[in-house]
């Protein structure tokens, strides 16, 4: 049974194969009767809520308030705003009708053509023009402001190549909308968030990131500017893991949204939105985890540490329990997740297999032998180490120890980032690399066309223009052309 579980393809032999049969195997989510969608099962939905708990709070800090805005749109909202509807218009799935009626040829039931919508909906693909409809009635003088919304809810873009946690049709995610009285106090929170999104990737889930700048072409929507977080993952490819982005006045003046300022003059309001997105469920899947499951950090884990019992008959059991028992007590008070498996419906080494196949931090096995040396067997998921530790001082020992899994599997995600990221002036000389993997530290003339080109010829991107790093110009590695700075350029999911 322990080999079963552990049958996943190999990362060498096919990385895509390898995740996907990851995200079922080790029961995070599972494929829905509807194209596109996924169910996320207890413990992929459990791994969420921590992020989730945890972006709440960082946010709350920041004086961000939750509400909930509709799911439906009218269309005549998302047209309002020129490069917003162009920008989201193929994935959009609309609502026409809102009654079935039985098929008189009795195959049973058809929409009813006499139910159709005066107005169609658009179920949300983002809520930037439902929000800023429902602002214009609560902004009227700068004492309004500023408006500090985030809402955590469900979206729907019409994908057609859809893969779970990374690209479905529906998915779940937050979307912050703030109102500003000014240019100076919108830039400010755009930056503030970025910054937020930054530093859960690298303190939470353990995944360093690259703070950037999206290229026109790449940018939101409606947007002046995108702010990016871009991880790589073990294959080499880039993944968008948060954006933010300041929306200027677009948005204000589309749904003439005004108030009046200190002199009682009419100004627009500034605006920004950020979100994350379930996406991170597979970006954390895709930095950390082996050939035998799923990595976890111990700051997002659902159970930081399993305890396992070796026992033969009841009175072992009891044995061993009445020792596990204050052990658990003492961690659950230092407020780490423990769970004892005493189940009899499973051997041993199921179990074994079982959690690290989940990616749980640490792992106890205890027996009556243990008991009696004062000893208990522990393994740690990163390394796969095992080692004999003392009975006395076990809590304390796992407490520091969940840091140090924390603070290697970043070490060794960085390590394999850097090891991967190049330098580059030959375009010849990328091309012939790309297909390798890995970010790629490259002049770029700024044009569209340039990037347009690469991205036709390689199929890569750039993924953002650095907000630290080399500011040297150079020139182009295409056009020859003047170059402000190096940019990140690497395929992407």
């Amino acid at each position: 049974m322990a080999i079963e579980l552990k049958g996943l393809t190999k990362r060498s032999e096919n990385y895509s194969q390898w995740y996907n049969e990851l995200v079922v195997k080790a029961d995070l989510a599972e494929q829905s009767a509807v194209r596109g969608c996924m169910v996320i099962k207890p413990y992929g939905y459990a791994i969420w809520e921590k992020m989730q708990q945890t972006l709440d709070s960082m946010f709350k800090e920041t004086g961000v308030q939750n509400a909930y805005f509709p799911l439906l749109i009218p269309k005549s909202y998302l047209c309002r705003e020129a490069e917003h509807v162009e920008g989201f218009a193929k994935e959009c799935a609309v609502v026409t009708h809102y009654r079935l009626k039985n098929d008189p040829n009795g195959t049973g039931v058809v929409v009813d053509p006499d139910a159709r919508l005066e107005e169609e909906l658009i179920i949300r693909p983002t809520s930037e023009t439902i929000i800023w409809g429902t602002y214009k009635n609560w902004i009227h003088s700068w004492r309004d402001l500023p408006i500090l919304i985030n809402q955590w809810a469900n979206v729907m873009r019409w994908e057609m190549r859809t893969r779970m946690f990374l690209r479905t049709a529906e998915f779940l995610w937050q979307e912050g909308h703030c109102a500003h009285a000014t240019a100076e106090e919108s830039q400010a929170r755009t930056v503030e968030m970025i910054n937020i999104y930054a530093r859960f990737a690298q303190d939470y889930m353990a995944m360093p990131v690259i703070q950037g700048v999206k290229s026109a072409n790449e940018r939101f929507a409606g947007a002046l500017n995108t702010y990016t977080i871009e991880a790589m993952m073990q294959d080499g490819k880039a993944l968008q893991a948060g954006t933010s982005h300041n929306l200027g006045q677009n948005f204000a003046k589309a749904f003439d949204v005004t108030f009046a300022n200190k002199e009682n003059k009419p100004e627009y309001v500034w605006a920004n939105s950020w979100g994350v997105s379930t996406r991170l469920m597979g970006a954390l899947i895709m930095t950390h985890s082996d050939d035998n499951g799923l990595v976890l950090p111990p700051r997002l884990a659902p159970i930081q540490v399993v305890i396992i019992p070796i026992y033969k008959n009841k009175e072992q059991l009891d044995k061993i329990t009445a020792t596990v028992l204050p052990i658990m007590d003492e961690l659950k008070k230092a407020g780490v997740s423990v769970k004892y498996d005493d189940a009899d419906n499973k051997r041993p080494g199921f179990k074994f297999a079982d959690y690290e196949l989940k990616g749980v931090p640490v792992r106890l096995v205890l027996g009556e032998r243990d008991i009696e040396n004062d000893t208990v067997e522990l393994m740690r998921r990163d390394t796969l180490e095992k080692e004999n530790v003392p009975l006395e001082g076990i809590a304390q020992h796992i407490e520091q120890l969940l840091e140090d899994i924390q603070a290697n599997i970043y070490k060794k995600a960085l390590d394999m980032r850097q090891s991967r990221t190049y330098v580059c002036d030959s375009y010849e000389d990328f091309k012939a690399r790309i297909d390798g993997g890995g970010f790629f530290l490259c002049h770029w003339d700024g044009t569209t066309e340039t990037e347009e080109l690469i991205k036709a010829e390689t199929k890569a991107t750039i993924r953002c223009i650095p907000l630290e790093g080399d500011k040297t110009p150079g020139v182009c590695m295409v056009t020859g052309k003047p170059s402000a700075q190096r940019v990140i350029i690497a395929r992407n999911y």
